[in-house]
């Protein structure tokens, strides 16, 4: 599975980076830590969200469409000239993907997307990241820094040799920049949210675009953009269509 199209779907979910490895879960995803109430962020709170736009990833780009069902479904579809290439599905314990350019599919865990991107990955961590939420640590006993520089707060902790940083926006109250450093290698991945827009159903901003770099020693960085030209929260009940035609072949 790597054609073009199937790339474009996984850019959306290279939000992970592959510095951050030792700091997500494989498998078995650990359960969610409240954030402390020192932290000043809100997190996009919703039941159903809609969001179309496009992806780049280095050279290879093209529209996707993303449905959430918060905490529950991922559902992303790419596209190149108005043809659908491919589908991911995601729930909290599987993974499937569908190649309509070589008719392949692949239906497992999260085993095939870690192997994909090269790092560990976990559902609430994906949902995380797509949405600009704040990114907490594994473990209760971590325990954030949080010191506050005007409009901005900044929160700290270092979790499995990881420094993790996230600048928050005081007066949005959502995260503008992760920053996720591995001194042992020098890798670094840092997300930058942009164009914050208020959405018609939620009183809380998101933002519109999207941008990765993902810097692994001193190698060039890689850097993939998400742009979104709409954005819906409990719109509708959406529906996550997802099967496979007869006669694809089942890639392990």
């Amino acid at each position: 599975m790597s054609n073009r199209l199937v790339l474009v779907l996984l850019s959306a979910l290279m939000l992970l980076g592959s510095c951050t490895r030792k700091l997500l879960p494989g498998r078995k995803p650990a359960a969610t830590v409240p954030m402390p109430e020192a932290i000043k962020v809100a997190n996009v709170d919703f039941r159903f969200l809609a969001a179309k736009g496009k992806a780049q990833f280095g050279d290879q780009g093209g529209n996707i469409n993303v449905r959430i069902r918060k905490d529950s479904v991922i559902w992303i579809s790419a596209s190149l000239v108005g043809i659908e290439g491919g589908r991911i599905y995601i729930t909290r314990d599987s993974v499937q993907v569908l190649d309509k350019l070589h008719k392949e599919y692949y239906a497992g865990d999260f085993e095939y997307l870690s192997k994909r991107l090269n790092v560990p990955v976990n559902f609430a961590t994906i949902q995380a990241l797509l949405l600009g939420n704040y990114l907490a640590p594994q473990s209760a006993t971590t325990q954030p820094t949080v010191t506050t520089e005007g409009p901005m707060q900044r929160v700290n902790y270092e979790q499995a040799g990881l420094l993790v940083q996230q600048l928050v926006n005081l007066e949005r109250g959502r995260i503008q920049q992760l920053q996720v450093q591995a001194p042992a290698n020098q890798n670094t991945l840092t997300v930058d949210y942009s164009d914050f827009r208020a959405l018609e159903r939620n009183p809380q901003q998101f933002a519109f675009n999207t941008l990765v770099q993902v810097q692994q020693g001193q190698t060039p960085p890689t850097t993939v953009t998400i742009t979104y030209r709409s954005v819906d929260v409990d719109k509708e009940r959406l529906q996550f269509p997802f099967s496979v035609p007869k006669g694809y072949a089942r890639k392990k």
